[in-house]
């Protein structure tokens, strides 16, 4: 998850005609690091180069869409699922949900746009986990330093009462 503004985009879709029309409608949006698949088992093949999102279809052929989201999350936990999917069950989608997928969008007429929504959230939301994490770090180092100076002054005195009279002794 390192690329805030450029993220590695995994679209697993085997209908060609449809996962060309995601590619490119992301791409148009600006997305440039887009990778085209079409089965669960490519997917699962090219986890090693760390996608930082999925955009999954439910239904496939071999491993289906809840198969690679285990699957990944087991090795992968911070990369993000999409699900987008004719399957238009409620079940389905709290089911991909429970299991850790970011949203379940159903394709329709506004699929593509609530897509690029969502994938703008999600880059929103690592950015501020990723500033709440250097927040955390610097005070965590502000006390250390902070609790070092004061050993160090202890020290002084403990070491050199004479000329370090700091208690008024």
């Amino acid at each position: 998850m390192q690329r805030k503004n450029d993220p590695l985009i995994f679209i697993v879709e085997d209908n060609p005609v449809y996962n060309k029309l995601v590619v490119n409608y992301l791409q148009s949006k600006k997305f440039n690091r887009i990778e085209s698949l079409f089965s669960g088992e490519e997917c699962l093949k090219r986890i090693s180069e760390k996608p930082d999102i999925i955009i999954q279809d439910y239904l496939l052929e071999g491993i289906d869409g809840i198969g690679v989201l285990k699957h990944v999350k087991k090795q992968l936990p911070h990369t993000e699922f999409i699900f987008l999917s004719g399957q238009d069950s409620v079940d389905v989608a709290v089911n991909t949900l429970k299991l850790g997928a970011f949203d379940y969008i159903v394709k329709d007429q506004m699929a593509l746009k609530k897509l690029t929504d969502k994938i703008t959230k999600i880059l929103a939301m690592q950015t501020l986990v990723k500033s709440n994490k250097r927040y955390k770090t610097g005070i965590m180092l502000f006390f250390l330093a902070l609790a070092a100076i004061v050993l160090i002054l202890v020290s002084l005195t403990l070491i050199y009462p004479n000329k370090f009279n700091f208690f008024g002794r």
